[in-house]
């Protein structure tokens, strides 16, 4: 069985255990992530918006158009990383995901960085960074690449502001692109 089979698997269990049948029953599409299945780094946000929702693909709004400016800047495209989100479904309104919505889809996300085995995960704002780095502050280490123990492994987190931050606040988005241009460094040093 290949990764592709794998990532299957996943989306299935996440149909077949029903979870978060309420943001289930709101949403268009269960979006589960897109690009290299093979790739070094995987990038999370937090979960799909509208436009994420209606085409069943991550970060394909404004701000994905904003994340596809910095990959450029940094050399990378979208078909070299994998995007995806630790909540699968939209929530009502864009509203921010709920504590038990990300723990209820969080073993989901796991299984599919063990199935990708990125040497670098790139979390985008607070909701997704929390998880790996639990009592830390984005304000704080957004850019810092930090190791991690990860099941057997050790994983190196990237945590970076939101795109979507960098869109509502002007002074965010050279922060954004500065910490952003750093990721090509790390991944080489590894």
């Amino acid at each position: 069985m290949g990764k592709q089979a794998d990532l299957d698997k996943v989306r299935q269990a996440i149909l077949d255990n029903n979870i978060c049948p309420e943001l289930a029953s709101g949403a268009t599409n269960l979006v589960m992530g897109d690009g290299n299945i093979d790739a070094d780094i995987v990038f999370i946000g937090e979960a799909p918006g509208k436009k994420e929702d209606e085409q069943g693909l991550p970060f394909v709004g404004a701000a994905g158009k904003f994340l596809n400016e910095m990959l450029a800047a940094a050399d990378m495209d979208r078909s070299d990383v994998f995007i995806t989100n630790i909540v699968k479904y939209r929530p009502p309104n864009n509203r921010d995901p709920l504590p038990e919505e990300k723990k209820a889809f969080w073993p989901y996300l796991l299984k599919q960085l063990q199935i990708i085995q990125p040497k670098v995960v790139i979390t985008l704002g607070r909701h997704s960074m929390e998880y790996f780095l639990p009592d830390m502050k984005i304000s704080q280490i957004h850019g810092q690449a930090k190791r991690i123990q990860f099941g057997d492994d050790k994983l190196v987190i990237i945590p970076l502001y939101h795109p979507a931050a960098a869109l509502y606040n002007g002074g965010m988005r050279q922060t954004l692109i500065d910490d952003f241009l750093q990721v090509p460094q790390v991944v080489a040093k590894l």
